[in-house]
């Protein structure tokens, strides 16, 4: 349920654009974000820095997309987002004592700083590659073919990515003492 209202606002882009146009559905990913804020701020009381910034930029570059009628604005909030993503998780090897991937895994993943220095920096270039590859897509494609990549490409991309990297964690977890009996 939770990975639902997590892609709600996509999902809802996505839907109106395919009936609608990208304006509306800029206007529906408006809408739909600042619901998700709304309800994430009223159950817990707290939204997370992450959904924060998604749905500032979401407001900024939306309105500037339906303000100017130009959909540049809202294909280029894609990148802004990813590009701000790597640079927290570069910075943050750098500010305070953990960097951004340790503290979201923390408490299910044990490692050597310098193995989560490397997974950061690892998710670091994948955000910072998403942002390229988007700006790719913008302008070499149909705003159809970008709209889909928006949805299925991204999320394709970052489940592959999220496997691997469940996989070569696998490989640096410390081994399970043998028990004795």
């Amino acid at each position: 349920m939770q990975l639902l209202f997590d892609f709600f606002p996509l999902i809802a882009f996505f839907v109106a654009y395919k009936f609608a146009g990208i304006f509306v559905a800029t206007g529906v990913i408006i809408a739909a974000v600042i619901v998700q804020t709304a309800v994430q701020w009223f159950r817990h009381r707290k939204v997370s820095t992450m959904s924060l910034i998604s749905a500032a930029l979401v407001l900024v570059f939306g309105g500037l997309t339906l303000w100017i009628h130009d959909e540049a604005f809202i294909k280029w909030k894609v990148t802004v987002v990813y590009w701000l993503f790597a640079a927290g998780f570069l910075v943050s090897q750098f500010v305070g004592e953990r960097p951004i991937i340790q503290r979201m895994l923390d408490g299910n993943v044990t490692l050597e700083r310098p193995l989560w220095l490397r997974l950061n920096t690892v998710w670091a270039l994948f955000f910072l590659a998403l942002g390229a590859l988007n700006i790719y897509v913008m302008h070499h494609f149909s705003t159809d073919a970008w709209a889909k990549f928006k949805v299925f490409g991204v999320i394709g991309l970052t489940l592959v990515f999220t496997v691997l990297q469940g996989i070569w964690l696998a490989t640096k977890l410390p081994a399970d003492e043998p028990k004795t009996g």
